[in-house]
């Protein structure tokens, strides 16, 4: 074992969140004489994912945007609603994108050191001790990645659900797909009783993203999945040659648990471990670049770093979604129906972004006004 050694800030896992909020670091001067540290056992040479959100700017992300849409549809067995999302666009960046760019830019500063290494424990005293497979480190400030192991036995006391889905990247000979339009839910085809939907990005004419997706407390097997993409490719696609050229496979918590209380003054729970992937949706792109906006002014202005990273009223909101998609989870299709037949995407982008005003929550709220709502209210 070498010997120990300290940095100012020790970021564990080089995901969406670590990398993030690394990038940000390394591009404020403040930051030029402190040592961080980014610890993962993955040196993340793979295109595992893909990430996808809605903004007005892609400043800071457009050099690295596969692709961007003005326009999404949404399907229901009873209608189509058409979305024109200006001036907002819907982005998608693909994983080894991001990691490439995030290690290049990285890669140039000095002070920041790439350590590939598997973490096994973070203790706190006046500093914190990250001890390795190979090695143990201080640091002033841990920002980490990793899930609670409390949250496996406690989760089953809040409203928690798994958006678990996998995709298709499928090439076709002949043009096929309208390449300006996602389509962002496609109810149309269901898996028994259950909010399932398929989601389809047009990367090209001829080139698309097909992901089946659910949002159920149980997972299924991998067959499952390639039964309902096959289909859905076959029967709302009418398509009978294509070629799978990637897959991808996910799960995301969809929880109102308090992750947060895990922050304590020198570690800071960040990313799905942190609560910062939105309960009501599993997006997380934007959360994250807002939440690590608001850590490094914390840190410039020597405040907790997880001080002010939450609304309450918006964790009340998701609280209440979530504990009716567990009660009832077949309205999952009349609960989005209603959120995009009945308000404007716009508006809905303002309120999943946590930026929307109260007269216009007090309108959401309406058209989702049941029976099934009200209880869910008072339950929580």
């Amino acid at each position: 074992m070498s010997e120990t050694r300290h940095f100012d800030y020790i970021i564990i896992g080089n995901g969406l969140a670590g990398l993030q909020l690394a990038l940000k670091i390394s591009s404020n001067t403040f930051f030029d004489n402190k040592q961080i540290a980014l610890i993962d056992s993955d040196e993340k040479k793979i295109n595992d994912k893909t990430w996808s959100f809605w903004t007005k700017n892609t400043k800071g992300w457009s050099h690295i945007i596969h692709k961007s849409w003005d326009n999404a549809s949404i399907f229901t067995s009873k209608k189509t609603i058409a979305l024109n999302l200006t001036p907002y666009r819907y982005n998608t960046i693909r994983a080894i994108d991001f990691y490439e760019d995030a290690k290049t830019k990285l890669g140039k500063k000095s002070n920041f050191h790439f350590i590939i290494d598997t973490v096994e424990s973070v203790k706190e005293t006046n500093q914190v001790l990250v001890t390795t497979k190979k090695d143990i480190y201080t640091a002033s400030h841990v920002f980490d990645s990793r899930i609670p192991s409390e949250f496996t036995s406690e989760s089953k006391h809040y409203s928690t659900l798994i958006q678990h889905f996998k995709g298709y990247i499928i090439k076709t000979e002949q043009d096929v797909f309208k390449d300006h339009t996602l389509t962002m839910m496609d109810y149309r085809l269901k898996d028994g009783n259950q909010t399932t939907f398929t989601y389809v990005l047009p990367f090209s004419k001829t080139e698309a993203l097909v992901e089946f997706t659910y949002f159920t407390e149980h997972l299924v097997d991998d067959g499952t999945y390639d039964t309902y993409l096959k289909k859905y490719i076959k029967d709302y696609l009418n398509l009978d040659t294509y070629l799978i050229i990637e897959t991808e496979k996910g799960q995301i918590p969809m929880t109102h648990y308090p992750f947060e209380k895990f922050n304590t003054k020198n570690i800071t729970k960040i990313g799905t471990a942190g609560g910062w992937v939105k309960g009501s949706t599993g997006y997380s792109f934007s959360s994250t670049e807002r939440k690590v906006n608001k850590i490094v002014e914390n840190l410039k202005a020597n405040h907790l770093p997880s001080k002010g990273l939450f609304k309450k009223r918006f964790k009340f909101y998701d609280a209440v979604f979530l504990k009716v998609l567990k009660d009832e989870n077949y309205k999952g299709e009349w609960i989005f129906e209603q959120f995009y037949s009945k308000n404007t995407p716009q508006t809905m982008f303002r309120f999943l972004d946590e930026e929307s005003t109260f007269a216009e929550e007090l309108k959401i709220m309406y058209s989702l006004f049941s029976w099934s709502f009200i209880k869910a209210f008072f339950k929580i």
